[in-house]
């Protein structure tokens, strides 16, 4: 896939309450900053996929490809609504660059869209979960509690603490504030992170990301056709996808110890693998990874090669993570800032990556930026995306 794929357009709604727009009207807007960017019309798209993880999650839309094609009039072409967690966006993008690589279709769309904040906490997910999935397994289950006790087991084996935690948020809210894109622009202090309402020890609500809607895209090409459409184009570089079955349930998985994500590690070796990458902290400018909660940015350090396990720390600790560090990570605001619709996060991160490729990142724009990473994770650590873009 080395260099094979081009995107010579990317779109992004603003992350916020869109009570006044649809699911439609998200759709609409993602797509037409894309398809304008690319100098394309509509109707040459002749192959397209719909990331929705949650359709029946408040507004039910997104069950099919239908609810991409109603509100673009992109009838009569294959389109696939993807659903795979908080990798779903990730996943659409793999495929359609195979498809793309197979010959079968010129020019792709990749759209990832989720309206979140039309329902009431009746219909919430984690209601969804418990009144539709196991039995048993789901009562109970949040996710802020299922990953602060991967907090909980690092602060036991490397000494992570509560300061650590609020460092990420600290971080990602200051760099958020050159985003429009976000849902939350404003700095807050170390303070006023940890002294914030305790959700599920030590996870404070500073440290987990708030609900939100949005939409984002990408217009895919062969990188032989790109310089015809778009000439500021960015290509892929890797691509990777895991569903580690073995820990969807980690708590009642035997020898478990709540100190990686095996998803992430091997959809980041897949990925590295298809760049050529061998040292990733040194090889890597910039990186929009998932941090759902503070602690989870901090182990997908861990996970994604860029120290030592249990050195997480080390690096928010020592800065270098932040906009001036060496590798700097969630330069948009991350998930803690700009929100979490599901079903878009993935693309709203290869936006990101596009525009600082292409040096369009406005006041939050790199001095170097020729190789971007954009990583999620989904489930209980269960599936896992990593995608690396860059410039040819």
């Amino acid at each position: 896939m080395k260099n094979k794929i081009a995107l010579i357009g990317v779109g992004c709604t603003s992350f916020a309450e869109h009570f006044d727009k649809s699911y439609s009207d998200l759709v609409v807007e993602a797509a037409n900053e894309a398809v304008k960017e690319a100098g394309i019309e509509i109707k040459q798209i002749d192959a397209a996929w719909l990331s929705t993880a949650f359709p029946e999650a408040g507004v039910w839309k997104g069950r099919s490809g239908m609810d991409l094609a109603e509100p673009l009039g992109l009838f009569d072409i294959p389109i696939t609504r993807v659903s795979n967690y908080c990798a779903s966006a990730g996943d659409a993008f793999r495929n359609a660059c195979l498809a793309l690589l197979s010959g079968e279709h010129k020019i792709a769309l990749v759209l990832g869209v989720e309206k979140l904040r039309d329902r009431s906490p009746q219909d919430s997910i984690v209601n969804m979960m418990v009144n539709q999935g196991h039995p048993f397994y789901q009562k109970g289950f949040t996710a802020a509690g299922t990953f602060a006790c991967y907090a909980t087991r690092h602060m036991h084996q490397y000494g992570l603490t509560r300061e650590d935690l609020a460092l990420v948020t600290v971080k990602n809210h200051r760099h958020a504030v050159k985003n429009p894109k976000a849902h939350y622009r404003k700095e807050i202090s170390l303070e006023f992170a940890m002294n914030s309402p305790m959700i599920a020890y030590p996870l404070t609500l500073m440290d987990c990301c708030p609900t939100t809607d949005g939409a984002a895209a990408a217009i895919l090409v062969r990188t032989e056709d790109a310089k015809s459409f778009n000439k500021n184009y960015v290509v892929v570089k890797g691509q990777g996808l895991s569903v580690s079955t073995g820990w969807d349930l980690p708590f009642y998985q035997e020898g478990y110890d709540f100190l990686s994500f095996q998803a992430t590690r091997t959809t980041a070796r897949m990925a590295y693998q298809q760049a050529g990458i061998k040292n990733p902290f040194k090889e890597i400018d910039f990186v929009e990874l998932h941090d759902c909660f503070s602690n989870v940015e901090l182990l997908t350090y861990e996970d994604l090669g860029f120290c030592e396990p249990g050195q997480g720390v080390t690096l928010i600790r020592e800065g270098l993570t932040n906009f001036e560090g060496k590798l700097p990570v969630n330069l948009s605001g991350g998930l803690l800032s700009c929100g979490h619709p599901v079903g878009a996060t993935g693309l709203r991160m290869i936006y990101e990556l596009t525009r600082q490729l292409q040096g369009q990142a406005g006041e939050r724009q790199l001095k170097k930026a020729d190789v971007g990473l954009a990583h999620n994770i989904g489930g209980p650590g269960a599936v896992a995306s990593v995608t690396i873009l860059g410039k040819l």
